[in-house]
């Protein structure tokens, strides 16, 4: 009996009780206690590995594996029912045992006397019957602050499953959004430490509130100067920059405009006849009319397929040539005949047969796990990333670990036929040279590493219908996806078009949605989503609203009430062109024909279907080389920003003295050529800066460029010379 007796008291130490009456919930106060202490969060014991041998979920996802950790981990020493006050929890959480990540516990607070009477009651565990937060609601959720004013304090409520309500303030966690804006103490008072917009997360147990708060500058000399607004979209932005004592910028001028448009549009500089042409004309309508004329080119259709193909991976190594060319000639065939993008995506989703004869099948060609189709799906179509969701819980979304591998299971069943595979490299399992077949294999399935058990389809954030007779569940998500009741993908589209024509989507990043990223102006993207959908999902005229806008048509020049503003567009954001405006650009410009490996003669880099694939790098001489060292993406990932838009010192090096460059200047065919025949100085240097700059030189540039030109002995040299110096102006190479 006696040699027993200890082992009985052990057992009673670390056994808890099955329920209690009594003492705190472990559900509802000991999982925000951990929360709020910090030990569930990644850079503690919520990381993967865990730390010092403790592991609890990440954000306290798991009730059931953090009350096994607490409780029966390491025979269950971290918790004494007999003495609540030397359990190893609370005595490293109180620093009185060293503590790697130092005193997290007060006796005194809160947190400490949950954990210390929850294990003084035998620690029980949770109970189908506990009652459930339902609801969490935080105030203010929006306000602007106007200075001197500096604080403003949160203030949170819970509202449980049997309707009761609890205020929690000091119980929730507060994480700001960004970094140095403001501070936030434990009960939720927020401090100013620079004007902006920060935003606070507001978090209890697995409910999350964003907060969005405005710190407004006292600027008693600020006179709004009520610009014009020539649609809705100004009435949004506008509205937003008089709350923040911003002034827009004026209007950019006619160059500027057109060089503009015809980037973003068509992904090239105007030549000189239609700038002048169009600089001249001096009907109201002229840039309506601009915008309308370049839509219906074959150039709008070759840029935005590059667009779409970059995150639709359209790449030669798992496409192979034949089938990179075929998706990509189906994608720009689709935005030549504005085809509506409900549609288009809608093909997508459901496709399947031969990737080389059903184009749209290369989209699961190209995606070759049922892991992969779901998250490049969410992330393209629906703007959501799900990858952190693979191992656990979403930390910063809704999304769980359940909903990753359910809606993955919608994709498990896609099988391919590879009826021939002549590959170059045989150790490269991702590179495939021959026909394929996409199929539905129904003994496919997902298992859900979670449960063990077999991941049932479901859409993402809700139910999977019933199928419809002869429906497959490709179908289904197919039409849920682009469904016009479906919120997500109309917004995710909407946001995806802002960002290419503004620089900056309203969701930042493009493809980012989530709670604690919200957009920058929501009702601006709900309207234009709204519009969007109204248009039956229009692609052209979504461009145009956008386009016609007063903001899309700043000046990218500050004023002094903008000059720091980066998020609200109230300027133009200056910003680099891509590598293939560049090129095409530069090789328009100066009247040279590209030559790209295997393509016919002429073509241009923004309608090359994509980058061939295989190890190794171009020869560093080719237009290849030149694309990849401005940017352009190997389309490995379903995400722009795989396409690097950064500044480097290799492309200053390429433009100032670099093959590429070189040759087009020299070449002895080229624009330069015709140029030296003419005698008029004047006209050679007006043809060079509209052909490069879309502007006429000023006097003082004229006055300098005709006496190089007149003095010259080498007329071909010193007009090199000249066009080297333009093209390395910050006017050719950034979109303004």
């Amino acid at each position: 009996m006696s040699r027993r007796l200890p082992w009985l008291f052990f057992a009673a130490a670390v056994t808890p009780l099955l329920s209690s009456a009594e003492g705190p919930s472990f559900r509802n106060d000991v999982m925000a206690a951990m929360s709020k202490a910090g030990c569930n969060l990644g850079t503690c014991h919520g990381n993967a590995t865990g730390k010092g041998g403790f592991k609890l979920s990440l954000r306290g996802q798991d009730i059931e594996y953090d009350f096994a950790a607490l409780t029966r981990d390491v025979s269950g020493r971290r918790v004494n029912a007999f003495s609540p006050e030397q359990s190893l929890i609370l005595a490293k959480g109180t620093n009185q045992l060293s503590h790697e990540g130092g005193k997290k516990l007060d006796p005194k607070g809160w947190e400490y006397q949950v954990l210390r009477d929850w294990i003084a009651a035998g620690m029980p565990r949770a109970s189908e019957k506990d009652l459930r937060v339902t609801k969490l609601e935080v105030t203010p959720r929006e306000q602007i602050i106007d200075e001197p004013q500096s604080e403003v304090q949160l203030k949170a409520v819970i509202t449980m499953s049997d309707g009761t309500q609890r205020d929690v303030t000091e119980r929730v966690v507060y994480e700001p959004l960004q970094n140095g804006l403001i501070e936030v103490s434990r009960n939720g008072l927020v401090k100013r430490l620079q004007f902006g917009e920060p935003g606070v997360l507001v978090r209890y147990l697995q409910h999350n509130v964003p907060v969005r708060l405005t710190f407004v500058r006292s600027s008693p000399q600020f006179v709004w100067t009520a610009p014009r607004r020539y649609n809705y979209v100004d009435a949004h932005i506008f509205s937003k920059l008089k709350t923040l004592r911003i002034n827009p910028s004026d209007d950019c001028g006619d160059e500027v405009f057109m060089r503009r448009a015809y980037l973003d549009l068509l992904g090239i500089v105007p030549k000189v006849d239609e700038a002048m042409t169009f600089v001249a004309d001096k009907t109201p309508d002229k840039r309506a009319r601009l915008i309308d004329r370049l839509l219906v080119r074959q150039e709008f259709a070759d840029f935005w397929a590059l667009k779409w193909s970059d995150v639709l991976k359209v790449e030669g190594r798992t496409l192979d040539e034949q089938g990179m060319k075929a998706f990509h000639g189906w994608i720009r065939d689709a935005i030549a005949r504005n085809r509506p993008m409900n549609e288009f995506v809608s093909e997508m989703i459901s496709s399947r047969g031969s990737t080389y004869h059903e184009p749209a099948s290369n989209f699961y060609r190209a995606n070759r796990t049922p892991q992969a189709r779901a998250v490049a799906a969410a992330q393209v179509f629906l703007g959501t990333r799900l990858q952190c969701a693979e191992c656990h819980n979403h930390p910063f979304d809704r999304w769980t670990q359940d909903d990753y591998y359910s809606w993955s299971a919608i994709f498990s069943q896609v099988d391919y036929k590879i009826l021939d595979n002549k590959r170059r490299d045989k150790n490269d399992k991702h590179e495939f040279k021959g026909e394929q077949v996409v199929f539905l294999n129904p003994k496919l399935n997902v298992q859900n590493p979670r449960t063990g058990d077999q991941a049932r389809p479901r859409f993402l954030g809700a139910d999977m219908p019933k199928l419809a007779d002869k429906q497959d569940e490709l179908q289904a998500a197919a039409a849920w996806l682009t469904s016009p009741a479906n919120p997500l993908f109309a917004k995710a589209q909407v946001n995806r078009v802002w960002y290419h024509l503004m620089g900056k989507g309203l969701v930042d990043p493009v493809d980012d949605f989530r709670l604690t990223n919200p957009a920058s102006h929501p009702r601006l993207l709900d309207e234009l989503t709204e519009d969007f959908v109204r248009s039956g999902f229009n692609l052209k005229h979504l461009v145009r609203t956008i386009m016609l806008s007063r903001t899309y048509q700043l000046d990218s020049a500050p004023n002094a009430t903008n000059a720091a503003d980066e998020a609200n567009y109230s300027h133009a954001l200056p910003r680099r062109l891509t590598a293939e405006q560049l090129f095409d650009s530069l090789h328009n410009a100066m009247w040279v024909r590209p030559s790209f490996d295997g393509a016919e003669p002429g073509t241009r880099a923004g309608q090359m279907a994509g980058p061939k694939g295989g190890r190794g790098s171009p020869d560093p001489m080719s237009p290849e080389a030149f694309l990849i060292q401005f940017g352009k993406p190997k389309r490995e990932l379903s995400c722009e920003c795989e396409r690097a838009n950064d500044t480097t010192i290799g492309q200053i090096f390429q433009f100032m003295s670099g093959p590429v460059v070189g040759r087009v200047i020299r070449d002895k065919y080229n624009r330069l050529q015709h140029l030296a025949k003419i005698e008029n100085p004047a006209q050679i240097v007006r043809d060079l800066y509209w052909s490069l700059l879309t502007r006429a030189p000023t006097a003082d540039e004229a006055k300098v460029m005709e006496s190089l030109l007149t003095s010259s002995q080498d007329k071909r040299g010193t007009l090199e010379d000249i066009t080297w110096s333009l093209v390395n102006a910050k006017e050719f190479v950034l979109r303004r």
